[in-house]
């Protein structure tokens, strides 16, 4: 659960009221109850929801900071009074209610504790509530030597972070957040923070990104304001403190980019699907600026006819770069694929899977949305990739598949 700001919905027949008219009324209504019964109420109240969340009284408090206008003619009211207010504008939001899916995957930055010859990762998801409003969450688990996957224990509790900064770029707001250091990665919540964003961040691809000696941890993902789309970078070293950016450019107009985890010949390079239905290759010297581009895989078999996509950032392997795909085919079912890309020249196509690699089996159609398997990245371990996918929109697996049956299952003896 997290506590999120909540308005009062005025009446057909109030139209000609405004927000403040039914704050106001509100707000007289504590101012009756007097010093006694608000603070009745408001221990009433903490009693039932102070065990499901962070420094309730701080938040209540603050949500009457944001209601000073509102407050003005009451200069008289206590604390008390004053937090009773900040509850009565205030709700609870369940932001994985309805779904939890479409996960990314990385190796953990800090590696503490993890098993001899496995890793510690870090899972992203994307979390729908109410409303089908979309966030980011994680979880954490382990990869053992042998291909076992554990997931940590989830928090009890969800926090959203504290607002750093809003700079203007040239694209728009350029947002910084941070969360407590203290608090488990399972805890932290990215929820629309930016207009742009307001009904959803959606389909985060997490990729580890080495320039030289330096490591930061990027993911583009689609902010969807209810009407329109565009593509946004998320950016992190230690996923406590994050920048968001929207990008520039007619590439990063639509959905599914996904961003190589090196520079090749000196560029950043990206797979995107300008077009809702190719998958192209683009280059750029500004991470945040992507233009043009060229096509590199297009619908061919009947699984994919419908469109083409990606399944995250492409992972780099001796033989090339490998790219999960998915394909949608009849009744729009998804199912996932691969393709193998020259590491020197990415738009040359070495090998793609003429069947899927993944797909929904009959006990995984049912969900939120049916027939539906997806990912938004997997790892790479060794031999081992690791790959995070959801079914139907409704529940999250992973599965380990071996490079060598990865290269065999698109025609690659090896």
């Amino acid at each position: 659960m997290l506590v999120r700001p909540f308005k009062p919905a005025i009446e057909p027949r109030e139209r000609n009221q405004t927000d403040e008219d039914a704050s106001h009324r509100i707000i007289d209504r504590v101012a009756a109850l007097g010093a006694d019964g608000a603070q009745e109420i408001l221990a009433e109240t903490l009693d039932r929801f102070c065990g499901r969340h962070r420094n309730l009284l701080t938040t209540l408090e603050l949500r009457a900071r944001e209601m000073e206008t509102a407050l003005d003619y009451h200069s008289d009211f206590t604390e008390v009074q004053r937090q009773l207010v900040g509850a009565y504008f205030l709700n609870e939001y369940a932001f994985e209610a309805a779904a939890l899916f479409n996960p990314s995957i990385i190796a953990h930055p800090d590696q503490t504790g993890a098993p001899e010859g496995g890793l510690r990762f870090i899972l992203s998801l994307r979390a729908v509530g109410e409303g089908h409003i979309s966030s980011l969450t994680f979880r954490t688990g382990r990869l053992f030597a042998n291909g076992d996957v554990s997931i940590d224990p989830g928090a009890l509790l969800a926090s959203t972070p504290e607002f750093i900064t809003r700079l203007w770029g040239k694209g728009g707001d350029v947002i910084e957040v941070a969360f407590n250091a203290k608090h488990d990665v399972s805890e932290r919540v990215i929820f629309p923070i930016t207009e742009s964003q307001s009904n959803g961040i959606e389909d985060a691809r997490f990729v580890q990104f080495q320039d030289g000696a330096d490591t930061r941890y990027y993911a583009t993902y689609t902010a969807y304001n209810g009407r329109a789309i565009r593509s946004e970078l998320i950016e992190t070293s230690d996923f406590v403190s994050f920048r968001m950016t929207p990008l520039r450019g007619s590439a990063s107009r639509g959905k599914g980019m996904a961003l190589f985890p090196r520079k090749l010949g000196g560029k950043y390079a990206m797979i995107g699907r300008q077009d809702n239905e190719n998958l192209y290759l683009n280059y750029s010297d500004d991470l945040y600026s992507w233009h043009g581009g060229d096509v590199i895989l297009s619908p061919v078999f009947p699984w994919e006819f419908l469109r083409l996509g990606n399944c995250g950032s492409p992972i780099e392997l001796d033989e090339g770069w490998l790219l999960l795909t998915h394909g949608v085919g009849p009744l729009r079912q998804y199912a996932m694929g691969a393709a193998l890309l020259d590491k020197s020249d990415p738009s040359r196509v070495i090998a793609r899977s003429s069947a899927p690699l993944i797909r929904p089996e009959q006990s995984e159609r049912e969900g939120y949305v049916p027939n539906v398997v997806y990912s938004c990245g997997a790892l790479r371990h060794g031999d081992l990739i690791v790959l995070p996918y959801a079914l139907s929109d409704t529940v999250t697996v992973l599965a380990t598949v071996t490079i060598r049956e990865i290269l065999a299952h698109l025609g690659l003896g090896v």
